[in-house]
C-alpha cells in the first residue's frame, strides 16, 4: 500500500521523468540568482550550447554592489548555485560552466590598487631552530 496513492512505476526516478531533454539553464540560473540581487532586472543571462560536446556555458552579469550577496561568505552561495546547475546537467548527460562577468566598479569608488599591479610574492616566516626541552616530570 502506498500512502500517497501513487503507483510504484511513477516513483522510480522522478527527477529523470520530470527533466526535459534540454534543461533551460538560463532560466534556472536566473531563478537561483535573483533573490540575492538588489535590482534583479539588471541581471543579464547568456547561455551557449556546444551540442557536439554536450557542454553549456552560462554567463551572468549583474550590478557590482550585488557581488557580495551573490558570492556569499567564502563563496558558499555561488558554489551552491554551481552545484545545482551541475546536478541538473549531470542528469541530462551534460556539463555546465558558470561564468560571472563583472561590471565596472561602482561609480565614485576607485578601483582597487591591486587590480593593476601583480601581487607580491609571499614569503614564509623564518622558522626558529627547535630547542630541546627537558624531560617531562609527572607527579603521581
Amino acid at each position: 500500500m502506498y500512502l500517497n496513492n501513487s503507483s510504484p512505476e511513477s516513483s522510480l526516478n522522478p527527477v529523470s521523468q520530470n527533466l526535459s531533454a534540454n534543461p533551460n539553464y538560463g532560466e534556472l540560473a536566473r531563478f537561483l540568482i535573483s533573490p540575492f540581487l538588489g535590482s534583479p532586472e539588471a541581471l543579464r543571462v547568456d547561455c551557449e550550447r556546444s551540442p557536439a560536446h554536450r557542454k553549456i556555458w552560462v554567463r551572468l552579469a549583474f550590478e557590482a554592489e550585488d557581488k557580495g550577496r551573490v558570492y556569499g561568505r567564502s563563496g558558499h552561495n555561488i558554489q551552491a548555485i554551481r552545484n545545482v546547475l551541475s546536478a541538473i546537467a549531470r542528469v541530462a548527460g551534460e556539463s555546465v560552466y558558470l561564468d560571472i562577468y563583472e561590471d565596472s566598479p561602482t561609480p565614485g569608488r576607485p578601483p582597487r590598487a591591486s587590480a593593476n599591479r601583480p601581487s607580491p610574492k609571499r614569503t614564509s616566516r623564518p622558522t626558529r631552530p627547535s630547542t630541546p626541552r627537558g624531560p617531562i616530570h609527572r607527579d603521581g
